[in-house]
This record gives C-alpha cells, structure tokens and sequence, in this order.
C-alpha cells in the first residue's frame, strides 16, 4: 500500500492542526492542494510523461500513504481484480468483483493511515477503458464512491489516474 499520504482538509480551510508539511516544489497544483490540505480529496488526472513516482514522493513527504494500481496489459475485469488485489495488499475476503471492492475501499482498516489520507494512482488505465468501456466506467463509480466516502475524514483518499504508462514506480506503504 501507500506510504503515508498528508492530511486532507476542508475546502478553503488551509491544513488541519497537525499536519505535515507542504507537498514538494513543482508537483502539479490539484494534487499538491489536496496534499497540503487546501482542497478535498478527488480523482485527478496526472500529466502525460511525468513519472508516476514523483506523485508518490510527494504523498510521503506530505504525511501519506501512496500505492500504484499498474493496469497496463488488463483486458478484462478478472485481470484487474487480480492487479487490484495484488497492489492493494485487499484483504482475503476480497470476492473480486465489483461490490467486494467497493467494500474494500468503503472499509480501509487493511490500509491504516495514521495522519495523512492515501493516494491511488492508477496507471496505464486507457487500454483496459477501450477494451471493456463498461467495467472501466464501473471501476471509475467505485473508485470515486470510495473517495466520496473518505472525503471529510482525516485519513481521505485520493485517485490519481496517469495519462500514460508515466514510467516505472515504487509503490509506498
């Protein structure tokens, strides 16, 4: 899972009491916002051709936790519970399948996030959209529930959707 990701906060609010520090220079503006706590969680899109891991970096030095789910090469719903399963760490009563991971993400007691909240970032996503529209927009619902869900909580979570594959990452737990 993700290293640990910084303390989300009200919208125009500023950063909650105790909260880490300023996500680094030159991390694009909607996700150093949510870093630092000015904005809420969301899904945000990530530019193309920058390394996925400078997000992650930014999420650990924030007071995150981050982790990557690598879609590239899934062509069907199995392989991305599979990719899912792994990446998270889900527990095993995970069922893969639709529901199961909206529960996962509704619980989050299997991924602990002591002071910051968590970011997702899912790559190389657009193969795995083309090849199956429909679980694609099916996996977009349950991804933006859950952020929905951790939206005003200490610990949110945040999904970061990549343009492109944006290079090999360490996932941080």
């Amino acid at each position: 899972m993700p290293d640990s990701p910084g303390v989300p906060g009200q919208a125009g609010a500023g950063r909650r009491a105790g909260a880490p520090g300023p996500a680094p220079d030159g991390v694009p503006r909607p996700l150093a916002a949510v870093l630092d706590g000015r904005t809420l969680p969301g899904v945000l899109s990530w530019p193309a051709g920058r390394p996925v891991q400078e997000a992650l970096d930014a999420a650990l030095s924030a007071g995150w936790q981050g982790t990557v789910l690598d879609l590239e090469g899934v062509t069907d719903k199995a392989e991305f519970m599979t990719r899912a399963a792994a990446a998270l760490h889900l527990p095993s009563w995970f069922g893969r399948n639709w529901d199961a991971l909206a529960d996962c993400l509704g619980d989050l007691s299997w991924w602990p996030a002591e002071h910051g909240g968590r970011l997702l970032v899912v790559r190389a996503w657009q193969g795995y959209a083309a090849a199956e529209p429909e679980e694609w927009r099916a996996a977009e619902s349950v991804l933006a529930d859950a952020v929905a869900h951790w939206r005003d909580t200490d610990t949110g979570l945040a999904v970061l959707l990549t343009r492109d594959a944006g290079g090999a990452a360490r996932a941080r737990r």
